[in-house]
């Protein structure tokens, strides 16, 4: 197997034991006698409402997932909408979501489906906010290089469904949340900004955020910040009967791709599934790492691998076309310049990184000779954030389609000793 196929089956490997179909049905109980309820939203919740109705037969309920992920559910409706930004079709669909846990009592049960995208999909923007405003604010959020948890505490303040608001709307009725964690950390209140978690985020604090990364919000935004936002905190008694579950991780997914990778006689590193940053700057860390390792490595050693996961970033500067892994993938390109003997692979376990229809790319020691023969500049390239557009030229994008899944970003590094 070559190097690449080799990553490319880890890459596999480490989405593949996120399928909720897969996973998913340990964790459900028997089915509650009563009416029961199925709401949620992400990437992976038409996968996960799919694998809750083979399990439990036709529900009632309302799931929203990004355009091209719906699944064919017996009784739960799929509304497809917009990620990362959100559009009209996830407001409509919110609202009605909404309405609809505020129709259920006491008896009743609530089965929330929750993973990443969650944010952007599960949109109502607060009273006096509108959805043009926010969309404005989350694409200069994006663009601003924020990390995950600092746009998800802003969100949490403009909202009438995250930050605990969605549980509060079933309230009384109880709640179960399976979550399937995109984040570093895997902290629920994080996950899809938290819809069925209180918090203890203030409105000062999101103000503070956006100076910070040098984001200027719409006058009704910052107003309605500095008025002191309306938190659900966590000891809410709203939230009283609600149970919240991760029930799948991307320590789970790099764990997975070790134990591969380990049957085939590598060595292996994991740096951890929370890794954070910017990606260039990453990726020349990751690059120093590589070279270290193998200049350590032992005559008639089959190789070592270098594992990491977690959400990194990009700070947009210029017009181009990418995302965190594909930058990170060029970036480590032009740090390894063409290193004998190391490869490697960054993308996004949900099949999209950045805006694109791309999960990420790979790369090898022939990469900046590729780019040269397509008469690419590599700096460039990388000066104008556009990574897509460098690894379709050089034919090294990763293109899956939708996976169903978002445990986040997964980056293996194979290093051998140079032939």
């Amino acid at each position: 197997m070559t190097a690449r196929a080799l990553l490319r089956s880890l890459f596999d490997r480490a989405v593949a034991v996120a399928d909720p179909m897969r996973s998913l049905s340990a964790y459900l109980p028997p089915k509650p006698s009563g009416r029961v309820v199925v709401v949620g939203a992400g990437k992976a919740s038409a996968r996960m409402a799919e694998a809750v109705e083979r399990a439990w037969g036709p529900c009632e309920g309302l799931v929203i997932t990004r355009y091209g992920y719906a699944r064919a559910c017996q009784g739960i409706e799929i509304v497809e909408a917009a990620h990362p930004v959100p559009d009209e079709a996830g407001e409509a669909a919110t609202t009605r979501m909404l309405a609809l846990l505020r129709t259920l009592g006491e008896e009743d049960f609530v089965l929330a489906l929750i993973s990443g995208g969650g944010s952007a999909l599960l949109t109502a923007p607060a009273v006096g906010i509108t959805l043009a405003q926010k969309r404005a604010l989350t694409q200069a959020l994006l663009a601003s290089g924020a990390s995950i948890g600092d746009i998800n505490g802003v969100r949490k303040e403009l909202s009438s469904v995250k930050g605990g608001r969605l549980a509060v709307a079933a309230y009384p009725a109880r709640m179960l949340a399976l979550m399937i964690s995109d984040v570093p950390g895997d902290n629920p209140g994080d996950i899809a900004s938290g819809p069925t978690v209180g918090y203890r985020g203030d409105a000062v604090r999101a103000l503070a955020t956006l100076d910070r990364w040098g984001v200027t919000p719409p006058d009704a935004i910052r107003d309605f910040l500095a008025a002191g936002g309306d938190p659900v905190r966590p000891d809410d008694p709203r939230l009283s009967r609600v149970e919240n579950v991760v029930y799948a991780a991307p320590s789970q997914s790099l764990a997975a791709a070790a134990e591969m990778a380990r049957a085939r006689g590598l060595t292996v590193e994991i740096l951890g599934d929370a890794l954070e940053g910017e990606a260039r700057r990453i990726a020349a860390d990751h690059a120093a790492l590589a070279r270290a390792r193998q200049q350590s490595m032992t005559p008639g050693a089959a190789g070592h691998l270098i594992l990491s996961g977690g959400e990194l970033t990009v700070t947009r500067r210029g017009a181009g076309t990418g995302g965190p892994n594909a930058e990170y993938a060029l970036a480590l390109a032009i740090a390894l310049k063409g290193a004998a003997g190391i490869h490697a692979l960054a993308c996004d376990t949900d099949g999209v990184d950045g805006a694109a229809e791309v999960a990420g790319a790979l790369i090898g020691p022939g990469t900046l000779r590729k780019a040269a023969a397509a008469g690419i500049d590599p700096e460039a390239a990388l000066a104008d954030n556009d990574s897509h557009g460098f690894f379709a030229a050089t034919g090294e994008q990763v293109v899956t389609g939708p996976t169903l899944t978002n445990v986040n970003d997964f980056r293996a590094i194979l290093v051998e000793r140079p032939t």
